[in-house]
């Protein structure tokens, strides 16, 4: 029987439970989150050169602040966001090619400014410099926009963000990847926020069809005016 090291069972591991990971957080299931979290941050810390696990345990802690935020419990969600770009840094560290950790990295940065708007003097620049560097390196990475538009969309107009924005790079993020789900419901509220209600109800309606276990994306719909 051969042995794998173990940087590659880290990775193993992670990959194993992605599907865990993405229905935990469709299911706003937050004590899955937080073990799937612990568990892919130890395998990081016992291999730390190893940039794939050191991604895995910044993606989970990504959709803790993620879930955390939609529940509007801001105090967790900066704690996650912050434990996760320490993670998210050591993987760019590493492979500094790779556009999906720096998408993670500045998704993470972005995540932080919601919870304590203060801190977008801290994190706005990590937050665009990091997703712009990911689409330079991916032009066609629909989550480097997706993670663009929602940076832009927690970002004040005053700091160069806002709805408008946002909506341009949902709408970017759609257009290469259809059936992405997240870019979706992120459509709805940035067009709900910009008063195009009756369209931001087609872009929840969309987001649903296309992942039925997402419960933020219902809620979104169901406070969305019918008209």
């Amino acid at each position: 029987m051969k042995i794998l090291p173990l940087a590659a069972l880290a990775v193993v591991a992670a990959a194993a439970t992605i599907a865990e990971l993405e229905k935990a957080r469709d299911q706003q299931d937050r004590a899955t989150l937080e073990r799937i979290a612990a568990e892919w941050s130890g395998l990081a810390e016992k291999t730390p050169n190893d940039a794939k696990a050191h991604y895995s345990a910044a993606l989970a802690q990504s959709i803790i602040a993620e879930v955390a935020l939609e529940m509007r419990d801001r105090g967790p969600a900066k704690a996650a966001a912050e434990a996760g770009i320490r993670k998210a840094e050591r993987a760019v560290a590493l492979k500094p090619r790779d556009a999906e950790y720096h998408r993670i990295l500045g998704t993470l940065c972005g995540q932080v400014i919601p919870a304590n708007v203060l801190a977008g003097l801290k994190y706005g620049k990590c937050a665009q410099e990091e997703i712009n560097k990911a689409i330079e390196l991916d032009p066609k990475s629909a989550r480097a926009y997706l993670g663009r538009g929602v940076g832009n969309f927690y970002l004040p107009p005053a700091m160069g963000g806002g709805a408008e924005l946002a909506i341009k790079d949902f709408e970017k993020a759609i257009s290469l990847n259809p059936k992405l789900a997240e870019a979706h419901v992120w459509l709805g509220v940035a067009l709900r926020k910009a008063g195009r209600i009756s369209e931001a109800r087609a872009a929840f309606s969309r987001s649903i069809e296309i992942n039925p276990a997402r419960v933020w994306a219902k809620q979104q719909l169901e406070k969305t005016p019918s008209n």
